[in-house]
């Protein structure tokens, strides 16, 4: 059997984390962690197939988390879609200058999240689709 793709998923709102890993856990494996610093932590080790980064964190926010992802070694190449509840468009500008795939506006829309995410592996020529 095919090894699933691996999802990071990072924010600092545990009910936040669980939701996403219930809305995905039956397609992919999901990892959780609640701060950007255990996010750049992780990564420092691990090269998951996509992060779903939230924006709004305490102590280190979205961005930074993502310009700390983007110093890494392999964090160029990794996919990452914002989730924000901000409509902020400077945000979601900024993140475009650090190479995001995409955003999504939270509390997200399970298809669209779904959509996003495939959208996102494919273009990082990450995505097989299921057999």
């Amino acid at each position: 059997m095919e090894s699933r793709m691996c999802i990071l998923a990072v924010d600092d709102n545990i009910i936040n984390l669980a939701t996403i890993e219930q809305e995905l856990k039956s397609k992919y494996e999901v990892i959780t962690v609640n701060s950007g610093a255990r996010a750049v932590r992780f990564l420092s080790r691990e090269q998951p197939d996509l992060v779903l980064l939230d924006i709004q964190m305490a102590v280190m926010d979205g961005l930074e988390t993502l310009r700390k992802i983007r110093n890494l070694k392999n964090g160029s190449s990794i996919p990452v879609i914002m989730l924000t509840s901000k409509k902020d468009k400077d945000t979601v500008i900024e993140g475009s200058k650090l190479g995001i795939m995409d955003y999504v506006i939270k509390p997200f829309d399970s298809q669209d999240l779904h959509n996003r995410i495939e959208r996102a592996l494919k273009r990082a020529g990450k995505y097989h689709a299921p057999d």
